[in-house]
């Protein structure tokens, strides 16, 4: 790790990185924004995973005094990570046939078709308890008539996985059982909420004369305000959406374990470890003695003994990791491996074929129904998950190594 003084005299940067050239240069001038807001508690943290975002970079850490910033958030609030380990061998799904080849490859398949993934949802309203209690507490929300629409949208998105770096996982740990693990978050429900508000907090941050520059994407809600308030609520359901989606997902995947393990061995399946958490979100959290609101974009949080997944990239390593509670990062790790190209830039770089040669080498099974851009999530398009690691062991504490054995996309 190290640190970067404020030249403005304001707050400090701290950056799980070896130093200063591992950073790219867009990624530090939005941790400059972040220096500069007035109402910091600290300093700004850089997870090893970081990337430039919108407005804040990805596996950027803060704790804001008494306000809320939509885009500190991110716009897939709640999305995050959900995983099960199993009893299950995996080399007896590898040499275990049936009609559709080994159970991996018929697992995987059926996963696909069972959940909806990229653009595509439910034809039919599902079962939410989520949505139904938002509709029992409608006071809450029924003055943001915009985002209402979002709430019947709901019933059709749960349980959806959706695209770009989403996936469910079937993977191998190092002694060789089957574990599950799934990334996805609140559809375009969570998308909807920040792009309101953050519209919302632009107008009133111009009508206060604010101090944040409205070209920083940083613009800020005071929770003591009504906007702010309704932010809360309304991020808080996104991410209680988020955590549903994810369990929904877990069923389904288990229901098709259920079946092929049930149907082709003789084995008994159980379940073990579940974890499902969020790596973009705000918490009310007390660190140096002060109240303040964490947010994470793109960051777990990694509390002293607390449980938490950080996924690498398909065909690579993924962790368990158990917290250390350290006080510097505000009790917070990375949430992934970060990109080390843009989906545009991997896209250039690597060929479908290419990717798809590399996952049959590792003989990782993919289910993906348009393979025109599986580039864009090549491994190689990210960056090196055990660097990411080594970055900080002050951090976190790796508890189980996971390898990719099937991946379904969006």
């Amino acid at each position: 790790m190290f640190e970067l003084e404020n030249e403005l005299g304001k707050y400090p940067l701290k950056v799980w990185l070896k130093s200063e050239k591992d950073l790219e240069a867009s990624c530090l001038e939005q941790a400059r924004h972040l220096m500069q807001l007035p109402f910091l508690h600290k300093w700004v943290c850089l997870m090893p995973d970081t990337h430039a975002g919108m407005g804040m970079p990805i596996g950027g850490v803060i704790a804001a005094k008494d306000v809320i910033i939509p885009n500190a958030v991110g716009v897939d609030i709640g999305c995050g990570m959900a995983y099960v380990g199993t009893n299950i061998p995996v080399k007896v799904l590898k040499e275990t046939m049936t009609g559709n080849g080994n159970l991996i490859q018929g697992m995987v398949g059926d996963i696909l078709r069972n959940i909806p993934v990229g653009f595509s949802h439910h034809k039919t309203p599902m079962p939410c308890y989520t949505m139904d209690q938002a509709l029992e507490e409608m006071s809450r929300y029924e003055k943001e008539g915009e985002l209402l629409g979002q709430l019947e949208a709901g019933y059709f998105q749960i349980g959806t996985l959706g695209g770009g770096n989403h996936f469910i996982e079937l993977q191998e740990d190092d002694n060789g059982y089957l574990s599950v693990m799934i990334h996805s978050g609140s559809r375009h429900f969570g998308k909807s909420v920040c792009d309101y508000f953050h519209q919302k907090a632009r107008e009133l941050n111009n009508r206060w004369y604010s101090q944040v520059p409205d070209e920083y994407r940083l613009a800020f809600l005071p929770v003591d305000t009504e906007e702010g308030r309704a932010y809360l609520d309304w991020m808080n359901l996104s991410m209680a959406f988020a955590r549903e989606n994810r369990e929904k997902m877990i069923l389904a995947v288990k229901a098709v374990l259920e079946k092929w393990i049930g149907r082709h061995t003789d084995l008994t399946l159980e379940y073990q470890d579940e974890i499902n958490c969020h790596h973009n979100y705000a918490a009310l959290e007390n660190h140096y003695g002060e109240n303040v609101w964490v947010h994470r974009k793109g960051a777990v949080r990694a509390g002293n003994g607390e449980l938490t997944v950080i996924p690498g990239a398909m065909g690579s390593y993924s962790y368990v990791v158990m917290g250390l509670g350290n006080p510097l990062s505000f009790c917070s790790s990375s949430h992934g491996a970060g990109r080390a190209y843009s989906r545009k830039g991997a896209m250039a770089a690597f060929t479908c074929e290419e990717v798809m040669v590399d996952l049959k080498d590792q003989g990782v099974i993919l289910g993906k129904k348009n393979k025109r851009d599986v580039a864009e999530e090549s491994r190689f398009a990210y960056k090196d998950i055990d660097e990411v690691m080594a970055n900080q062991g002050d951090l976190v504490i790796p508890v189980k190594r996971l390898r990719t054995v099937g991946v379904v996309k969006g």
